[in-house]
């Protein structure tokens, strides 16, 4: 995975360039896919803006992305920390808006509008630092089941990571010497509160039954009970984020409309 990991920092440095841009900056979360896509960003030798942004989350979640941001500050010269605590900002913004009676649809919005206010965050730094917000998805979470947060964690400029799956997210971050507690950590997108669950416990299947599913075209009269759970669950999944996963529907004027307007 190694050559893998030279041809994204490779792409990474040129498209920056090519942008007329500083570098990158990357939202830290503690998990592996932040710490593969800031590793990787560090390795251009390009500026690399780390925040860590905490925000009503799970305390061994700001240890990883701590310790992980103290790493990379000690091998990487080019590397940029910065913290900025969002709760407060939350809970002065949340509180200010009306809710619906349903919990449901409460936890959902406000996790949304969490990660939202995150990406506001990483594009005032991107801003100030002239640098590309660096999306930190993974090719089942952004293709897949859109497990993410339109204009939140899918808010980016770049997605250098978007076209591999978790396991070899994995690969590449032991390749690059990643810590350890991040690699073994349970995936998390940190934005359930005191909330413990796990992306798995979210989506109801772990990375690897997704891939399966993901990688597979057609069905089989083999296929254990669980696997057929597991597609279906994939399917559904698939069908529901297409508004995520496509561009935009743009609605097109036919020129003989437009010029009977004009």
């Amino acid at each position: 995975m190694r050559r893998v990991a030279d041809h994204i920092i490779g792409w990474m440095k040129d498209y920056a360039n090519k942008a007329g841009v500083e570098g990158f900056v990357v939202g830290i979360s503690g998990g592996i896919d932040s710490a593969l896509t800031s590793t990787l960003a560090a390795h251009t030798g390009l500026k690399t803006v780390v925040l860590s942004l905490p925000l009503h989350q799970q305390p061994n979640q700001l240890v990883r992305a701590n310790e992980h941001i103290e790493w990379l500050i000690s091998h990487f010269s080019n590397v940029c920390p910065i913290e900025v605590d969002l709760s407060s900002s939350f809970d002065q913004l949340f509180g200010t808006l009306s809710h619906v009676d349903t919990r449901e649809a409460k936890e959902i919005s406000q996790v949304n509008l969490k990660s939202r206010l995150r990406m506001c965050t990483l594009y005032y730094y991107g801003s100030q630092y002239n640098v590309l917000v660096t999306g930190t998805g993974n090719k089942v979470e952004d293709f897949g089941v859109g497990f993410f947060t339109k204009y939140g964690d899918g808010g980016v400029d770049i997605s250098p990571i978007a076209d591999l799956y978790k396991s070899e997210v994995r690969k590449c971050a032991e390749v690059l010497g990643v810590n350890r507690d991040i690699l073994q950590a349970a995936p998390t997108d940190g934005l359930w509160g005191g909330d413990d669950r796990t992306d798995e416990d979210q989506l109801g299947a772990t990375y690897d039954e997704l891939e399966w599913a993901m990688s597979t075209q057609s069905g089989s009269s083999e296929w254990t009970q669980r696997q057929q759970e597991v597609m279906k669950m994939y399917k559904n999944l698939h069908k529901a984020t297409q508004h995520k996963i496509n561009p935009i529907p743009v609605c097109q004027i036919p020129d003989d409309l437009k010029s009977l307007e004009f």
